[in-house]
């Protein structure tokens, strides 16, 4: 489909031909309009006063009003200001789930002028100590199930302030110390530690909230230094403005409440320490006075489907795999979906296979976007009052520009893949203390170089391809893995696939493709056969090996690079 060039797909600012604009929601602009708030904390303290005792986050059988965040947020800020002495600028580490403290230690920490470093609570104590001799934070909050985690990190490195928080600390009682002795005591989830002058997280919210001083921050103050594998691989921190956050957010809001009303129930089940669920759940939603209900354990799928059919949400924030997990389970098919407006994935490429049995099975569509943490991370998603055109991102947000480009550093032709490059205000600052790899991304202009290998569509949507840097070359050819991925996810007995690159002596590389079985009586041979009809001769992978599971990032993408590394062992060894 192609759409004629009329004024409304004209830029504003550049008067280039944007075709996109035509498929925006009505009354969606073409640029967002300039930010109302100059730092997260002003925005957070303004939905306060328009949401005031509406639910804004509820866990674990409590919930939290706006006004709620921004007083204990308050007094979080000025704990940390006055009690232990932060100043503007330091950095301080998050490491805990989806829990309610999150929100409030986050808008705390922001509105104190701290800058938020998001720590993934599975880290193993080597790659937080890596986070920790980078960031140089002067705090920690992190959640006691991992502590004994943390006490190895700092053999190696040191923070000044530790402190750390139980599961029900944002409880009433008795509720609290019920939470916590069966998370201590029952279900044995907090390992021993000892961490000599650790401070309990409920210290924080006995602040002084009078005592607090506005640091004036501004949109061009540090919020977070987000650590990411990047386009350029190797761990490193996308340093994240206050301006790159509320930008984002503003992009893509109108998307949503084309759809949502104001106070919808939306469900957190990707972990707020993620930039994707930071920015739509916990900046996002929340400031459209939704109700985000903390998921802390995704992986639990029973709870999470008992979760869905008591709150009977009006939107869901997933990616394709646990899309899939959900419905496996056999009572998720029996929920009542009539409040359901919308499903957004993220994380990852979302599953033609997965897309269409969540229509069959909840009458609804899965909406599927794209972004990088050096994005804020939002870049296009497909319009939300249109039927989402599955294989595709959707088109760019407002006030972004993006191109598709070549080896040349020209645009391609439609159609033609080539390097995904994107500008806007939600683009980062650059790499936390890295100026040669940020000039690798960055150029000079403000184009942000994605490592993605994209094409257009005529009419201006967006197709991924994949990974610039995981393309297999089979004898001169680029072979895409998600490419034998999605043919090897529409077998019915494949749950899970994931490819990569094999060396070999006479084509350079041949694909490898590891599969997780839905039904134990599929073989290798059925399988291959069931790709010779759907894959030309040099993308079909030359072995097929089954496992148990896949390895998974913590937003549960699968995880080509574990693949390769295993892989990798077995040829050393």
């Amino acid at each position: 489909m192609s759409n004629p060039i009329t004024s409304a797909s004209i830029d504003p600012v550049s008067g280039e031909e944007r075709p996109w604009f035509e498929f925006y929601p009505p009354g969606v602009n073409r640029v967002i309009e300039p930010l109302q708030d100059q730092s997260l904390s002003d925005f957070a303290r303004r939905k306060a006063r328009e949401y005031g005792n509406n639910t804004a986050f509820s866990n674990l059988g409590g919930s939290l009003t706006f006004s709620d965040v921004d007083a204990l947020a308050t007094k979080v800020a000025s704990y940390l200001q006055n009690d232990l002495g932060l100043k503007r600028g330091d950095r301080i580490v998050l490491q805990m789930p989806n829990l309610m403290q999150y929100p409030v230690a986050l808008y705390g920490a922001l509105r104190a002028g701290l800058v938020v470093v998001n720590a993934n609570p599975l880290y193993t104590a080597s790659e937080l100590s890596a986070v920790i001799a980078d960031a140089e934070p002067r705090a920690i909050v992190v959640l006691a199930n991992f502590a004994a985690t943390l006490e190895k990190a700092l053999k190696d490195v040191s923070v000044e302030h530790i402190i750390v928080t139980e599961a029900g600390d944002m409880l009433g009682q008795p509720k609290r110390s019920i939470v916590n002795f069966v998370a201590k005591n029952v279900k044995k989830m907090v390992p021993a530690f000892n961490l000599p002058g650790a401070v309990p997280f409920r210290a924080l919210l006995e602040g002084k909230a009078s005592a607090w001083t506005d640091p004036d921050l501004t949109p061009d103050d540090t919020a977070f230094l987000q650590y990411t594998g990047g386009t350029t691989g190797g761990t490193k921190a996308a340093v994240l403005s206050h301006g790159n956050l509320l930008a984002n957010q503003a992009q893509f809001i109108g998307q949503m409440r084309a759809v949502l009303d104001d106070g919808a129930v939306v469900i957190a089940a990707l972990p707020l320490y993620h930039v994707f669920a930071l920015t739509v759940n916990c900046i996002g939603f929340f400031g459209f006075g939704g109700h985000n209900v903390l998921i802390t354990n995704p992986r639990d799928i029973p709870a999470f489907v008992k979760t869905l059919d008591t709150t009977k949400p009006a939107a869901l924030v997933l990616v394709s795999t646990l899309a899939g997990a959900l419905m496996e389970n056999e009572n998720f098919a029996k929920l009542d979906f009539s409040g359901l407006k919308i499903s957004v994935a993220g994380g990852m490429a979302l599953r033609s296979s997965v897309a269409q049995k969540w229509h069959e099975l909840t009458d609804t569509d899965i909406i599927e976007g794209y972004g990088l943490t050096e994005a804020s991370p939002v870049v296009s998603v497909n319009p939300t009052h249109l039927k989402p055109r599955v294989g595709t991102i959707g088109v760019p947000l407002p006030s972004t520009d993006v191109k598709v480009i070549g080896e040349d550093g020209n645009p391609v032709a439609n159609g033609e893949p080539g390097e995904l490059v994107v500008k806007g205000p939600q683009v980062m600052q650059g790499y936390w203390n890295k100026p040669e790899e940020s000039a690798q991304v960055l150029t000079d202009d403000g184009w942000l170089l994605t490592g993605d290998i994209a094409s257009f569509e005529d009419d201006g949507y967006l197709r991924i391809v994949d990974r610039k840097k995981e393309i297999i070359v089979v004898s001169g050819f680029n072979v895409y893995p998600g490419d034998i991925e999605d043919a090897a996810m529409l077998h019915p007995k494949v749950l899970e696939a994931g490819a990569i690159p094999l060396a070999d002596e006479h084509a350079g590389e041949v694909p490898k493709l590891f599969v997780v079985r839905r039904d134990d009586s599929l073989t290798v041979d059925e399988l291959k056969a069931f790709l010779k009809e759907r894959l030309t001769g040099y993308k079909r992978p030359r072995q097929i090996e089954f496992l148990d599971e896949l390895p998974k990032t913590n937003v549960g993408k699968v995880l080509r690079r574990g693949l390769r590394e295993m892989e990798e062992s077995r040829t050393n060894s």
